[in-house]
């Protein structure tokens, strides 16, 4: 990526140079408190990070996380990318319905890539194919749900020992 006076100009590369490349695959990019966030759809989401890692020079993947949009049945996937050489970070998000929980492993892109996705699938059941390793990293093998989805309770509802008239219920 050549060098730009602002933040506002490597965006707008970014945005320019994803949109000639990807087309209507890129769906969304808006700037969000100083951030670019870039909304792409699941089909091309490999093929962005290697465009975006390969041609933009953003090596470093910061955050892959996931996200429950409980109100329309999905499940998203937000990472955070970071280019040192430039000084330039963003973000960009997907989504997949919750019965399809499927998105390729990007391990092959950025190593370190491999524990959150693990963090994803433990928590939210985003399944990565070609993972190396996929399993659960925090909860138990055979813990039956996933517990940052909005469907999880919040509290043991067979729980005998807590007053709720306490917490106005």
């Amino acid at each position: 990526m050549p060098a730009f006076a602002t933040k506002a100009d490597r965006d707008q590369l970014v945005i320019d140079r994803l949109t000639a490349t990807f087309g209507d695959k890129v769906l969304a990019h808006e700037r969000q408190y100083d951030l670019l966030c870039l909304t792409v759809r699941k089909d091309a989401i490999h093929e962005v990070f290697a465009f975006l890692k390969d041609q933009l020079d953003f090596n470093f993947l910061t955050t892959l996380c996931g996200m429950h949009y409980a109100e329309r049945d999905a499940l998203g996937l937000v990472a955070h990318l970071h280019s040192f050489r430039n000084g330039h970070r963003i973000r960009v998000k997907t989504e997949t319905p919750l019965k399809d929980p499927v998105f390729p492993t990007f391990t092959d892109l950025w190593p370190t890539s491999n524990w959150m996705e693990r963090e994803a699938f433990d928590f939210f059941g985003i399944r990565f194919t070609g993972h190396p390793d996929l399993r659960r990293i925090l909860n138990m093998e055979d813990f039956p749900a996933f517990p940052l989805r909005k469907d999880y309770p919040l509290e043991d509802p067979t729980r005998e020992d807590k007053d709720d008239s306490f917490f106005g219920r």
